[in-house]
């Protein structure tokens, strides 16, 4: 994956900034066709069997506590591994909105979610910085296996989801391959806190923010 990021940079000439400051046009970058090919590979170990072995999705899922009749916005979705028994969770009376800014993956998931017969999904190429969603319209965020990402700057990625989500939602967060300043970081923010951390995944709250202040 390091290595796809450095062959990302030099395609599009990026600067070495710290990954919390790197900017880019990410509508241009999910359609690249280069950087599709790059995360290709990325893509294929996503589907392995091994990984499906090793990594149990249902059981990670359970970790973030999704409940039935959830609106839920899956950052980064990939290929889909973490989507279909995301949407199975959520069930029929719930959303599961998936985003991912490579259409590769997308059109990938869409194909997935169709031939699963769901109908509570639906697919979004997009830019997590600017989902383009609703205020207060997200029960629950899962960032699972896209953080740390230099892409995915905190700065810019937090304060989207809290814009995003309900007065009560909560942020679920996977970190892989390691946690890193992560968990630190979102504390810091001032706009989430600490609730329990579960099979690996840590669950925050969003806070209110008095704008008077």
């Amino acid at each position: 994956m390091l290595m796809l990021l450095r062959l990302a940079r030099q395609h599009y000439k990026f600067k070495h900034y710290p990954c919390y400051e790197i900017k880019m046009n990410t509508e241009d970058l999910g359609n690249s066709k280069i950087l599709n090919l790059l995360f290709k590979p990325a893509g294929l170990m996503m589907e392995s069997r091994l990984r499906q072995w090793l990594m149990n999705p249902v059981k990670t899922l359970q970790g973030a506590d999704i409940q039935p009749g959830q609106t839920v916005l899956e950052v980064g979705c990939g290929t889909g591994f973490f989507t279909i028994p995301a949407a199975e969770l959520i069930g029929d009376n719930g959303c599961l909105v998936a985003m991912d800014p490579l259409s590769d993956y997308t059109k990938r998931v869409s194909k997935k979610v169709r031939a699963a017969g769901l109908e509570n999904v639906r697919v979004v190429k997009r830019d997590a910085l600017d989902t383009g969603l609703d205020a207060s319209s997200i029960d629950k965020v899962l960032l699972f296996g896209v953080l740390p990402f230099p892409f995915l700057p905190l700065n810019r990625l937090l304060p989207e989801m809290h814009r995003i989500m309900k007065t009560e939602g909560t942020l679920a967060v996977w970190l892989f391959p390691v946690s890193g300043w992560v968990p630190k970081s979102i504390l810091q923010s001032g706009l989430f806190t600490f609730i329990s951390k579960q099979n690996g995944v840590y669950n925050y709250r969003r806070c209110s923010i008095n704008r008077n202040k």
